[in-house]
C-alpha cells in the first residue's frame, strides 16, 4: 500500500469493519479473567487499568500472561477478520476502531487500558515483520534505562517511521494516530519518566 489518498472500501463496509473492530477491541479480558479467577474487579487495585500490567498486581502471572496475548490477539483477530472480509483498507480500519475499543470500552463507562497490547496485536495483523522491530526498540530500551514504559513509548515512535520508509503509508498513518493515542494514555508515565519517579523493571515496591 503506497497511496495514501486512495482507500478501496465502501462506507457500508468501513461502516461494518468499524463495528467489528470496535466490539473485538473492546472486549475487557483483565477484567473478565481477573473475575473468573476470584480475584475481584481489577479497577479496584493498583492503577485502575484494565490491563495486564496492573492485572500482574493480583500477583497472578498466569493470568498477567493471558490478558497480555488476549489484548494483543484481540487486535490482530479484527485486522484479519476484516481483511478477509474486505481486503487490506478495512484491517487497517478494523484494527484502529479495535484499538478505540479498547481503550474506550462502552461496557466500562469508557475506561479502558493503555493500549500497548493491542498496539502490538494491531501490527502483528498489518505488518507482522514490525512485531520484530517493536521488540528489538523494547529490548534495547528497557536494557539500557529499565523503564518498561518508556520502552514501549519509544518503540511506538519507531514504528510508524519504519512503516513510512518502506512505503506503507496507510498503515503508517494509522500506527502513528495510535501512537499519539498511547502517548497521551501514558501521560501519568511521562509525568513520572520526567521527574524521575517511574518504577524501573525489577524494582521492588
Amino acid at each position: 500500500m503506497t497511496d495514501l489518498n486512495t482507500w478501496q472500501l465502501t462506507l457500508p463496509a468501513a461502516l461494518a469493519v468499524a463495528v467489528i473492530g470496535y466490539l473485538l477491541g473492546s472486549i475487557p479480558f483483565g477484567l473478565v479473567l481477573t473475575r473468573m479467577a476470584g480475584l475481584g474487579d481489577v479497577r479496584k487495585i493498583g492503577s485502575g487499568n484494565i490491563g495486564a500490567t496492573n492485572v500482574l498486581r493480583t500477583g497472578n502471572k498466569k493470568l498477567a500472561a493471558a490478558t497480555l496475548l488476549l489484548d494483543a490477539f484481540k487486535g490482530t483477530f479484527a485486522v484479519l477478520i476484516a481483511w478477509k472480509l474486505f481486503g487490506d483498507d478495512a484491517g487497517i480500519v478494523a484494527g484502529f476502531c479495535a484499538f478505540i475499543g479498547h481503550l474506550f470500552p462502552v461496557w466500562l463507562g469508557f475506561k479502558g487500558g493503555k493500549g500497548v497490547a493491542t498496539y502490538i496485536g494491531i501490527l502483528l495483523g498489518l505488518a507482522p515483520l514490525m512485531v520484530v522491530l517493536f521488540a528489538l526498540v523494547w529490548l534495547a530500551v528497557a536494557f539500557t534505562t529499565r523503564y518498561s514504559s518508556l520502552s514501549a513509548l519509544v518503540a511506538t515512535l519507531v514504528i510508524p517511521v519504519a512503516l513510512w520508509i518502506l512505503g506503507a503509508e496507510k498503515i503508517a498513518a494509522a500506527m502513528a494516530l495510535m501512537t499519539v493515542i498511547t502517548w497521551w494514555k501514558h501521560k501519568a508515565n511521562i509525568a513520572r519518566l520526567m521527574a524521575g519517579t517511574e518504577s524501573k523493571i525489577g524494582a521492588k515496591g
